[in-house]
């Protein structure tokens, strides 16, 4: 049923016939080598690896030039990433911006982009085992960059209860204790995140915002290219699969495994980070 107040006017329909504009065209983007990336991945060694236990999040250290895995290893889970600069808090990932250049949800070939004033590519997805899953009936994709991440002050608002197991505090317990800052700071520098294995959509009526059972099993993972010096935080969500809902402890959970790889010698010969945007600055001021 329509909410509107007002009559549409006469030419209502020549109004939605307006044409659609890609935003950002993906011609002009810098393009996806796919055939450097897969050679990388030739003959790389897994050199660490970070348990995420069930309703917790862990720091981990990603070198540029390193390949790291989320990996589902005992059941269906969610998790929530965050990342940072390694060198420079402050240049953090813009899944606003993210979105916007490559969709709602990410696959091989999408890039996870850091925060103005930097934008830059922070690190390429470079394989995903659940690509096939594509688009549902439902319109739902996997890997989305929609939802902000679960929070305690959400959860208060809407059910009126504390809990402290909330993708938000964990990934703040998190980089509290990688950084040994306060936790009031930390909370300051964590961000909207990479919902990694989460399943999601909008409704066809409303457009609001929906999450279905993750398709994720164990074995599958996403696998992602560090461009620049990584520090990540990873959540396993408090939601498990989120076939039903967050923010609390009833739903079953599982660990994911955060595995760090390095590439074969030589075979990033000729690569180089990327650098910060290149716009001048002042914003036009005199």
């Amino acid at each position: 049923m329509s909410n509107s107040r007002n009559a549409p006017p006469p030419d209502a329909a020549e109004r939605r016939r307006a044409k659609a504009v890609l935003v950002y065209p993906l011609e002009k983007m810098p393009p996806f080598d796919a055939a450097f990336y897969e050679a990388a991945r030739i003959g790389m060694t897994r050199t660490a690896e970070v348990m995420i236990p069930p309703r917790e999040a862990k720091a981990f250290h990603l070198p540029a030039g390193h390949f790291a895995r989320i990996v589902s290893v005992e059941g269906s889970q969610v998790g929530d990433l965050n990342l940072w600069h390694q060198h420079d808090l402050a240049e953090r990932f813009f899944s606003g911006k993210t979105r916007a250049l490559h969709g709602t949800h990410l696959s091989t070939g999408d890039r996870l982009w850091s925060s103005l004033p930097y934008l830059r590519p922070m690190a390429t997805i470079t394989h995903d085992t659940l690509d096939w899953y594509e688009w549902d009936e439902d319109g739902a994709g996997v890997h989305d960059v929609i939802g902000t991440r679960c929070d305690p002050y959400t959860n208060m608002l809407l059910n009126r209860t504390e809990y402290h197991h909330c993708c938000h505090s964990n990934l703040v317990r998190a980089l509290a204790a990688e950084r040994a800052m306060p936790l009031t700071e930390a909370e300051l520098r964590v961000h909207d995140v990479l919902n990694v294995f989460l399943c999601t959509g909008f409704t066809r009526d409303k457009h609001q915002y929906f999450m279905k059972a993750s398709p994720v099993r164990p074995g599958d993972y996403l696998e992602f290219f560090a461009e620049i010096d990584l520090l990540g935080a990873l959540s396993a969500c408090p939601g498990g699969d989120c076939s039903a809902g967050h923010s609390d402890g009833t739903a079953a959970c599982f660990p994911l495994n955060v595995e760090i790889y390095r590439p074969r010698a030589g075979a990033l010969d000729g690569w180089h980070p990327p650098q910060i945007n290149p716009y001048s600055g002042g914003h036009g001021a005199v």
